[in-house]
């Protein structure tokens, strides 16, 4: 009986011993096929105040972590993570700065309320955004239109005052994207052009307000409205510039006038120079500037740049001096995808396109920030 014994534990190893390098095999298998559920993805150890781990996907599924670990015991778990994690000469400066301009979107969109920031941190802390510029990465910056189970947001983040308004922005995108998709089927979530650019510029203008408002420093106050007032001209009145020619092309064609480069170099000089007055130089150069602009090469759509920009002053306005209210209506826009037309529903959020009050209300704004301008730089 004792030898039959030895001989079945004996067996009973090798056979735990089989089964288990069957497992390591079949792991491995599905390792190389992308599949790392069946390894620990090192969740437990994610630290949004470190200084690259959220960057770089150190932590979380699909991390680097989760692709590496082979360990089977917890404090081996720790010695990963500890090395993983070990702070390889990373800029301490860089990073409290990126945790700083996360800080104050947080603050100047705190007017939204605690479920819309709660969104926002949701975003910063479990890796919606790839931040910092890399060896064969694109340029600029964009949000996923997509929102199922969540948006993703490209950055190329500097550090600077534009990459501030710029993660405002794109997370304004992202969070339009992410309500509608939250509340409407698929057929109506996803929103049109007229309103694409309502939420993040709605953004841009309370982070302004906010950094206004906490800024006593001539020079800072200054800073800041130029770099807001550039943003309107380019948005606004340069927009709408390049729409007026674009409508003007399709005129001439209608009358049957041969477009020529030359026709167009004319047009556009013309317009520059009624845009922009007399106390800008408009030379022979800004001409030929027609030719390099892709939005006139696809369907005619640029007014609605002004437009949107125009709506979200007006929903910024709105938001700051009714509180509440206008939160809640401006949280129901967020949540209509396309379920309406674009007009309706920026009704619902309590700005009437139809009418020319919002661009008067916009450009009113622009004038006594200009003047403020002027009398900060006497």
């Amino acid at each position: 009986y004792i030898a039959v014994r030895v001989c079945d534990t004996r067996n009973s190893a090798a056979i735990d011993k089989a089964e288990a390098l069957r497992q390591v095999y079949v792991n491995e298998l599905k390792a190389l096929g992308g599949d790392y559920t069946c390894f620990g993805d090192g969740v437990a150890y994610i630290d949004s105040a470190h200084p690259y781990a959220l960057d770089l996907d150190i932590f979380g599924r699909g991390s680097l972590f989760n692709r590496m670990c082979r360990t089977v015991t917890t404090g081996g778990d720790d010695q990963l993570a500890d090395w993983l994690g070990s702070d390889f000469g990373a800029d301490a400066q860089s990073t409290r700065t990126r945790l700083g301009i996360r800080a104050r979107t947080i603050d100047a969109l705190a007017v939204l309320g605690e479920d819309y920031t709660a969104m926002l941190r949701e975003g910063f802390d479990h890796r919606w955004l790839d931040v910092y510029p890399n060896v064969g990465k694109r340029g600029g910056a964009y949000s996923s239109g997509i929102a199922r189970p969540h948006p993703y947001v490209l950055l190329n983040q500097t550090d600077d005052l534009d990459s501030q308004f710029t993660i405002a922005h794109e997370m304004g995108h992202a969070m339009h994207s992410y309500l509608s998709c939250k509340h409407q089927p698929v057929c109506t979530s996803d929103y049109v052009i007229f309103v694409a650019e309502v939420a993040s510029t709605c953004n841009e203008v309370l982070l302004m307000r906010h950094l206004l408002r906490k800024s006593t420093d001539r020079r800072e106050r200054a800073y800041l409205i130029n770099h807001f007032l550039d943003q309107f001209k380019g948005t606004v009145y340069r927009q709408t510039m390049f729409a007026e020619f674009e409508r003007e092309l399709g005129r001439m064609a209608e009358r049957g006038e041969t477009l020529t480069a030359d026709a167009l170099d004319e047009k556009y000089l013309a317009l520059n120079r009624l845009y922009f007055g007399p106390d800008m130089i408009s030379d022979a150069q800004i001409a030929l500037e027609w030719a390099r602009i892709p939005h006139f090469y696809y369907n005619y759509y640029v007014f609605q740049y002004a437009t949107g920009f125009s709506a979200a002053v007006a929903l910024a306005d709105r938001i700051l001096r009714e509180g509440e209210p206008a939160v809640a209506d401006y949280k129901r826009f967020l949540s209509g995808g396309s379920s309406t037309d674009p007009i309706s529903l920026l009704k619902l959020a309590g700005v009437d396109m139809s009418t020319p009050a919002p661009v008067d209300a916009a450009l009113a704004m622009f004038g006594e920030l200009v003047d403020e301008l002027d009398a900060l730089t006497r």
